[in-house]
């Protein structure tokens, strides 16, 4: 899914001290230093150049995932000729497909189900969203996620059910009693939200049996939904244009503007009074091409440093098995509690995935000795042992994606990805282990069916997860789980 992500974000962060130098030497009086004057007039001294530069490292760790999401919305709802528009606020948008190589917008996307989109604006009331009754055989799930992107809750299969119901989503401001009718409210920590559904797909023939569940899908704000006058109109907004060249240059002006409708948490405190310092936060109007040579440095080597730190992360910050990054990656305000790094590096890794008990995700760039992946260098297989498949209640899957774009790949048979469902054309080995042979060319007829198309070049694949099974063999709790990914390992 495409626009501004994670790689867009790091180039920005590379060339952003470039552009310091060509920008010219801005004003003396800019955001950092109208914010150190009103630090001293308070008696508190104004932030030194080392302070600036931790801040706005800090602060970029902390906005990565924010301004990430703003990209994809913008993408997504706000331009409608941005070759990835889905449809405007509070209307659900239906794909009838899964995700290829030309969905962009989004790192690392699921090609497993097909999706169905609603980007709530929830300012002037609430919005109420109902699912039809769905075979339970079928896996569904309704991820709500905020700008912040805290996960803060599920309809669906594992957490309602199967049976059809009318569910309610607030904004951070809502204060009220729960309507008839509806089953549980759910309330978002922004002003804008998104409902992602995944709807599961079967084999292509089944394709006809999803449109059914998502022609079930229904949202209505809740005035519709009581039969009452509906509520004044929020204001119109007009939403800042954003691209990879805008936001290599005024980060924290998208920042800012995000800011005013995300009321800060308990959590956030800190960081929002840090960021005040050097003159960002909710209408604290941040231009990064006003500021003077010194100021811009010092930001620019601050993001640059932030980036670097989610990207040792994702490196190092979750438990490695078989060469798999094992963890918990994603969850509401309570799972991360003001652990930024952590939620700047599952963005990075994969913007809008699940909570563990949802999907598990184990991903890897490596055999197990560390070696890099490359479809140009090698050919790979990754067995599975006899009944030794990944647990899980719903379905499991294997994707392949561009090392450098994370992004899914162009290949011959159009297959991005070999999941529990394609079991039955898959061949066994002779013990009756399951081999996938993962190479940029065909391994041959007769292995074609196992074939994972790669890269000519690096290589990113993530295991994904949904429903894992809770009891042994689990991979819950991830990292320490019962069950373990096999390694990637060259064919021989």
């Amino acid at each position: 899914m495409r626009t501004v992500s994670s790689r867009c974000l790091s180039l920005a962060v590379l060339l952003v001290a470039a552009a310091t130098l060509v920008a010219g030497c801005g004003k003396e009086d800019d955001a950092v230093a109208k914010a150190g004057k009103k630090d001293a007039a308070k008696g508190v001294a104004a932030p030194s150049i080392a302070e600036t530069k931790a801040i706005a490292e800090e602060g970029f760790i902390y906005g990565l995932p924010i301004v990430m999401n703003y990209a994809v919305m913008y993408e997504y709802v706000v331009d409608k000729n941005s070759g990835q528009f889905k449809a405007p606020f509070n209307e659900i948008k239906n794909e009838a497909r899964v995700f290829t190589y030309q969905d962009t917008a989004v790192v690392t996307p699921n090609s497993d189900t097909p999706y169905s989109f609603l980007w709530m604006d929830l300012r002037a009331e609430p919005m109420v969203l109902s699912v039809p009754a769905v075979e339970k055989a079928r896996y569904y799930a309704v991820q709500l996620e905020d700008g912040n992107t805290f996960n803060f809750g599920y309809i669906g299969s594992r957490a309602t059910g199967t049976e059809a119901g009318d569910y309610m989503v607030a904004g951070p401001d809502w204060k009220g009693e729960t309507p008839p009718g509806i089953k549980k409210v759910f309330q978002s920590t922004t002003q804008f939200a998104l409902a992602g559904y995944r709807t599961q797909l079967f084999n292509p023939a089944d394709m006809p049996n999803v449109v059914k569940v998502q022609a079930g899908y229904k949202a209505q704000p809740l005035s519709a939904y009581l039969k009452q006058p509906a509520p004044p109109a929020a204001p119109a907004i007009e939403f800042p244009k954003i691209d990879k060249e805008m936001v290599k240059t005024n980060f924290f002006g998208y920042l800012d503007f995000l800011l005013q409708f995300a009321p800060p948490g308990p959590e956030e405190q800190e960081i929002r009074a840090k960021l005040a310092r050097i003159g960002i936060g909710a209408g604290k109007p941040f231009d990064f091409k006003e500021l003077s040579l010194e100021h811009k440095a010092e930001v620019a080597l601050g993001m640059k440093e932030g980036d670097s730190k989610v990207d040792q992360y994702l490196t190092a910050g979750q438990k490695e098995i078989n060469g798999w990054k094992v963890g918990s990656w994603f969850g509401d305000r309570a799972f991360f509690n003001g652990n930024w790094l952590l939620r700047a590096a599952g963005a990075k890794g994969g913007i809008y995935g699940n909570d563990a008990v949802e999907a598990t995700y184990p991903l890897t760039r490596t055999l197990a000795n560390g070696e890099e992946l490359d479809g140009g260098k090698h050919n790979y297989t990754l067995t599975f042992a006899k009944g030794q498949y990944p647990p899980v209640n719903a379905f499991w899957s294997v994707t392949m994606y561009d090392g450098k774009t994370q992004l899914l790949i162009e290949n011959p048979v159009n297959r991005y990805l070999i999941n529990s469902p394609m079991l039955p054309a898959l061949k066994k080995n002779a013990d009756g282990s399951l081999t996938l042979y993962i190479q940029k060319d065909s391994p041959g007829k007769a292995r074609e069916s196992n074939w994972l198309p790669a890269p000519n070049g690096p290589i990113y694949l993530v295991m994904r997860l949904y429903s894992p099974k809770p009891e042994p063999p689990s991979i819950l709790p991830p990292g320490s789980g019962t069950w373990q990914p096999p390694a990637i390992e060259i064919a021989k």
